[in-house]
């Protein structure tokens, strides 16, 4: 047999394969409740929001049912294969904007002349104006963010930002803001724009870069709150700072 390329696999790849190989030999028959997030965390020595992203990577493979405020459910194995989910993890993808934007932010704020300035608050109008519609305002958040890159005269990192974002349009981060997105998420992160722009206009670059970093924290924090309507067998109760 040939030898095979070892690829490194995502680690909430590595637990859903882990709990779908019990789903399949019978360990959670149809219909079962799988175990809180808590304690999957504990047992496979992982963090809980990797063994969210997990579960919902088996609820978009169709192999559980999430059902608020009561469980996680195995559902019926009848049909087609699944396919197995590949996306890239929206909680590390969170961690990598933290890592950029904020640095992008400060360069922002030293670039910062009033003509720019007003196009990061045309991106926010924008934000507002969907949200005010009832849309996801996410046109706009993401004319926020490649403008504050495009403040740092660097295209490659322009070109990043975008692509990092649009990340949010995988299935996994679809699913994740389904359940944890709402219109008061979004004002919230409107809020938290506002604040970047104050310190970007303002030519502070801490303040700038600071601002960046609270709001992807909040962005993430947001992400692995307890589950809307939450019984003990799907919240997270996480106690620890989120990592923007």
């Amino acid at each position: 047999m040939p030898i095979q390329t070892i690829e490194p696999r995502r680690l909430y790849r590595q637990i859903a394969d882990q709990l779908r190989l019990l789903i399949e030999a019978g360990e959670f028959p149809v219909g079962a409740r799988l175990p809180p997030e808590r304690d999957l965390a504990l047992k496979l020595g992982v963090s809980r929001p990797s063994v969210r992203e997990a579960l919902i990577a088996l609820e978009v493979e169709g192999w559980v049912e999430v059902r608020m405020g009561s469980g996680v459910y195995v559902q019926s194995l009848a049909g087609a294969p699944r396919a197995s989910l590949t996306a890239e993890s929206p909680l590390e993808t969170i961690l990598a904007r933290r890592t950029i934007e904020g640095e992008l932010a400060a360069q922002a704020a030293r670039n910062s002349i009033p003509a720019l300035v007003d196009g990061l608050w045309e991106a926010v109008d924008a934000m507002e104006q969907e949200a005010r519609a009832g849309s996801v305002p996410i046109r706009g958040d993401r004319l926020f963010h490649l403008r504050v890159a495009e403040m740092a005269s660097n295209a490659v990192l322009v070109r990043v930002v975008g692509e990092l974002f649009d990340e949010r349009h995988n299935p996994l981060s679809v699913k994740l803001g389904d359940y944890f997105e709402n219109p008061e998420s979004w004002v919230a992160a409107i809020t938290e724009h506002r604040r970047v722009i104050d310190a970007i206009a303002a030519g502070d670059e801490p303040g700038a870069r600071a601002a960046m970093h609270f709001h992807l924290s909040c962005s993430h924090d947001r992400l692995t709150a307890s589950w809307p309507g939450a019984a003990d067998a799907l919240r997270t109760d996480s106690k620890e700072p989120a990592p923007f």
